[in-house]
């Protein structure tokens, strides 16, 4: 028992960066955080799961699934941007402390031991791998509405998922079942722009890490751009009266959507998986989680406050809300043009989220829980491209016939776990090796990180019970896989 927590030295987590074979090749500075934070953070939440938090959503048989939270969206958004802060900055004092790839992972085998380690790696699974299919099937909303808006027009079972049709409480939706073209009685339901958009990500990720991070800061720069023409618009077009009732449902409204809207959030913490392909990364982790979070936070709250002004909260309950409100108040133009912006900053969070899932899989095969050929770098791009390869390719797949709105709450279930096991960690280390060199410190450590703890698991709670029944069968899986293997080939254990 003692073996399955024993903790992974911090010596051994200072890779030697002269083995090209088995270390990252740093090429990112503060300002590339920031940008890869931004990319990561505003994408398919504020242009997607910001309408279903907004209106609350209806299962298919007209049971309530969430409750709504109205114009109170906006507080959502603070109570998640404070939730946030406080893994964020326990986040930053990890990340400064322990530079390596791997992020919450690495984190939790120095902190919290080894089956710790095992299960947030597993766990963030969900975060990355699970957020993707979500954020390419809000792409793919936002392509088709893009491309119609330009006349083209394309088969809508070429472009709607299997599970998307079998879950909607649309009836046209749900009756593509029936009318879809069929082999041997199964529907042809398949979702082709968003298996698309994955090749295509991991294609660019494959170039190397440098290129990467310019093809993400131009995203960026389009998707504010774009954000910055839809609230300049929408300041113009808000009706007082929308904001009636402002709290429909009161907290349970304003609870429940920041559960789903926490989506909206995932993807600061991709940037400490960045920490060993950073320039000086004790200093600028620290700033890009932090400063990356703050200004996402602050256009969230805006955008929020703007889009239930301009239309009533319950029309918002669509694949492409921004587009959709632009649409009703008579911007058909603009709103082609949102949804451009959807595709381009869509697809940033892609870039980001795919590159920081083969990163946690590179620390684990490293560490000797996953097979050697998960750990394999490229020798000129120095990147592990035979992870990067597989993560694209699977979850190309998984998107082309699964529903955004299941994974939406996995995703951020596996999240929230992540963050408070990253809280507990900093206390952990504050214990166990309180004169560690701290490049960063939590202030009022022994109130920050029980709150951050406190707050994630309370989030959680507004998460409905499939989502916990599924992350309860997930961490079983999980659990399984490392008995099998991980236990068996762990360096740490044997004593590589």
């Amino acid at each position: 028992m003692s073996q399955l927590f024993q903790r992974k030295p911090m010596a051994d987590l200072v890779v030697d960066e002269a083995d090209t074979s088995r270390s990252l090749k740093r090429v990112l500075g503060a300002g590339d955080l920031i940008m890869l934070a931004i990319g990561a953070v505003i994408g398919a939440g504020i242009f997607g799961a910001i309408g279903t938090a907004a209106a609350g959503q209806i299962g298919p048989n007209g049971e309530i699934i969430r409750h709504a939270a109205g114009p109170a969206l906006i507080f959502s958004f603070i109570l998640l941007g404070g939730a946030c802060a406080l893994a964020g900055l326990c986040y930053a004092e990890l990340a400064s402390m322990i530079p390596q790839a791997g992020g919450a992972y690495a984190y939790s085998y120095a902190a919290l031991g080894e089956l710790v380690a095992w299960i947030i790696g597993w766990d963030l699974i969900l975060e990355y791998a699970i957020g993707n299919i979500a954020v390419a099937i809000s792409w793919a909303d936002y392509f088709t509405t893009l491309m119609r808006s330009f006349g083209v027009e394309f088969p809508v079972y070429l472009t709607t998922a299997y599970r998307t049709a079998l879950l909607s409480s649309n009836p046209d939706v749900h009756g593509l079942l029936q009318t879809a073209p069929s082999i041997i009685g199964i529907p042809i339901l398949l979702n082709i722009p968003a298996l698309l958009i994955c090749l295509f990500v991991t294609w660019l990720l494959l170039r190397g890490a440098r290129e990467s991070a310019r093809a993400n800061a131009i995203m960026v720069v389009i998707k504010l751009a774009v954000l910055a023409l839809f609230i300049g618009v929408g300041v113009m077009n808000i009706n007082p009266a929308n904001y009636t009732p402002f709290a429909p449902n009161g907290f349970t409204g304003i609870h429940q959507g920041a559960a789903i809207v926490f989506f909206a959030y995932i993807g600061f913490d991709a940037i400490s998986t960045a920490a060993e392909e950073t320039y000086d990364p004790k200093r600028n982790l620290p700033m890009g989680i932090l400063g990356g979070l703050a200004i996402c936070t602050l256009i969230y709250v805006i955008v929020g406050a703007v889009i239930t002004g301009m239309v009533p909260y319950t029309e918002l309950a669509v694949a492409d809300p921004l587009a959709r409100a632009l649409e009703m108040v008579g911007y058909t133009r603009v709103g082609a043009i949102v949804a451009f912006g959807a595709t381009v900053s869509m697809a940033a969070v892609l870039l980001v989220f795919t590159y920081g899932q083969p990163r946690i899989f590179f620390a684990m095969a490293r560490d000797g829980l996953l097979p050697k050929w998960v750990a394999r770098v490229d020798p000129k791009t120095r990147i592990p491209w035979e992870a990067t390869l597989a993560t694209g390719v699977i979850t190309g797949l998984a998107a082309m016939v699964g529903d955004a709105a299941e994974t939406y709450d996995l995703t951020n279930i596996g999240t929230l776990f992540a963050f408070a096991l990253v809280c507990s960690g900093v206390l952990v280390l504050r214990i166990v090796e309180p004169d560690r060199e701290r490049p960063f410190k939590v202030p009022f450590v022994w109130i920050i990180a029980p709150l951050g703890i406190a707050a994630c698991l309370f989030i959680m709670v507004g998460l409905p019970a499939q989502a916990w029944r599924v992350f309860g069968w997930w961490l079983l899986i999980g659990l399984s896989i490392y008995a099998v293997y991980g236990y068996r080939h762990s360096k740490l254990r044997i004593g590589q």
